[in-house]
């Protein structure tokens, strides 16, 4: 039985005669060297773009939810947090249509997709049932709670 190599020094790669890198070994190595890009992460706009206009879809989302904190903090409570789910939503769709959306992809489409999707609906819905004078009302809520707090 020949002696296992237990040499780490070169890594997982060995250049090949052509200069490229030949995976030597089927394990994962130690020391993560660089992370693959998700997908649609691309810029949202050419290289030779300004830098804003190459995030427009970061930057409407995150001027939305900061308008939304902005009308929350002035008192507007109901308008505030329900840009803050429709700025949510809206990034749902575009990472759902757009190809490229530069920073608002943070995990695969479909992960990004519900991430946003479920947050931006949730916050909406809790908007629409707050209180006082709810524009939502969903009545076996209001039962669940009463058999809850019951002895």
């Amino acid at each position: 039985m020949p002696a296992e190599n237990t040499h780490h020094s070169a890594g997982p790669t060995a250049p090949e005669a052509g200069g490229s890198p030949k995976r030597t070994t089927r394990r994962f190595p130690r020391i993560t060297r660089d992370t693959a890009r998700p997908e649609g992460g691309g810029r949202a706009a050419p290289g030779d773009a300004p830098a804003p206009a190459r995030q427009w879809p970061l930057l409407v989302v995150l001027g939305s939810v900061a308008l939304g904190l902005l009308l929350t903090a002035l008192d507007v409570f109901r308008w505030g947090t329900l840009l803050i789910g429709a700025a949510l939503l809206a990034g749902a769709v575009m990472r759902w249509i757009l190809p490229s959306v530069g920073m608002l992809a943070v995990r695969s489409r479909f992960t990004d997709i519900a991430t946003y999707g479920i947050l931006g609906l949730t916050i909406v819905l809790l908007t629409m049932m707050a209180q006082p004078r709810p524009w939502l009302v969903i009545p076996f809520l209001k039962d669940t709670l009463h058999f809850t707090l019951t002895k």
